[in-house]
Order: structure tokens, then C-alpha cells, then sequence
């Protein structure tokens, strides 16, 4: 979803937002070097695991709800999307303990980082930014990629739908508002499509980066 390269995965990476997802686990394993941010990291792994199995049925029922709202081509079914979503939130969790003694689940949250400036090579912000538009306001938008620009030299975010499967409505706000004070903001395809229509991220670079 962020169509990261191979050089890139070895680069210094944030994820920010990232939740119960195995990409820091998988990415550390294979010798990569990412932290990840997320106000969840302030509890433990059971009070985690017991938030997942809290809600796991009903974020389910509602995709199958809404399973027309999705492609369904490497994931064939609601079935298996569950099972690879369990898989990957045991992933975390097995690698949770270790990894926050190491410094790479730090509990915080948007639009203030406890990370110095220029701290990471590239940002992440996956299913956060621009889907919650409904929940969160285009000034917030504006304040959390240049936060998160703040602490690395380019910012990509995905999608750029919001949870309704619309384009986002603080999209424009936000580029005009990058633009303005030189940020440079471009709209790019990515090679992977899971929500209907969301196949584009969002990379923004400082214009001195």
C-alpha cells in the first residue's frame, strides 16, 4: 500500500497509528529498522488481546455487511480476510513485549511525536489520516503531516479514502494548505487496491529535504 521499495525497507521507517499489525514484527525480523506509534502501546499484550477479541465479531459482521465495498482478489473472502487479520494481531502480540522493551512500540499519538526532528527517512500513517474525516477535521489533518514531516524527510499516507469509501473531503484543503508553506504533496498509484477505489497514497516531502 505504500509501494516501498526494497532499498527503502532499509531505511530508518515510523509508522504512526499503527495499531495491532505485524508489519513492525515482519520488517524487524528481516533486519529493518522501524518504530512504531500508537496510544494502544500503553496497555499490555492481554489487555490488547482482549480488546481484539472484544470487537473482532462485529468488525466482521460489518465487512460482510459491506463486502461489496471491497476487492476481492488476493483476499477471496471475508473468511479468509478474517483469519489473516487474526494471524497478523498474534504476530504483534507475540512480538509486543520484546519490542516495547527495545523502543520500537512507543504510545503517543497524532499531531504531537515524542521524536526529534528529522529522527526517520520515511513516515507511515496507514488507515488513519483521511479515512476518519468524518472524525477528525482538516486542520488536524494539516497538523499531523507536518508534525510527522517534522520528524522525517518524506511522509506517505494511505488511503485517501474516507470509512464511506468517498475521496476524501480535506484532500484539497490539505495540498492547498502544504503548498502555501512549501511542502510539496503529490498523489501517487500504488500497486495494491483492497477498498474499492483506494489504490493512491499521499507522499509529502519538505522542498528542502
Amino acid at each position: 500500500m505504500f509501494d516501498l521499495t526494497e532499498a527503502e525497507l532499509g531505511l530508518r521507517l515510523l509508522g504512526c497509528g499503527d495499531g495491532p499489525a505485524a508489519f513492525n514484527a515482519t520488517l524487524t525480523q528481516r533486519g529493518g529498522k522501524i518504530i512504531s506509534v500508537d496510544p494502544v502501546y500503553a496497555f499490555d499484550a492481554d489487555q490488547i488481546r482482549g480488546r481484539i477479541s472484544e470487537t473482532y465479531a462485529t468488525v466482521m459482521a460489518q465487512m460482510r455487511q459491506n463486502q461489496s465495498d471491497y476487492v476481492w482478489g488476493v483476499i477471496p473472502s471475508v473468511e479468509q480476510l478474517g483469519s489473516l487479520r487474526l494471524a497478523a494481531m498474534e504476530t504483534f502480540l507475540s512480538d509486543f513485549h520484546a519490542g516495547k522493551q527495545q523502543g520500537r512500540y512507543i504510545p503517543g499519538e497524532l499531531p504531537t511525536l515524542p521524536f526529534a526532528q528529522g529522527a526517520f527517512d520515511i513516515a507511515l500513517s496507514s488507515h488513519f489520516l483521511f479515512l476518519y474525516s468524518a472524525h477528525l477535521s482538516a486542520e488536524f489533518h494539516v497538523q499531523a503531516l507536518q508534525e510527522m514531516l517534522r520528524v522525517s524527510r518524506e511522509v506517505r499516507v494511505f488511503p485517501l479514502l474516507t470509512l464511506a469509501g468517498a475521496p476524501s473531503p480535506h484532500l484539497p484543503f490539505v495540498q492547498q494548505h502544504l503548498s502555501k508553506n512549501g511542502i510539496i504533496g503529490e498523489t501517487k498509484r500504488v500497486p495494491y487496491e483492497f477498498q474499492r477505489g483506494g489504490n493512491a497514497m499521499l507522499v509529502i516531502k519538505s522542498v528542502h529535504a
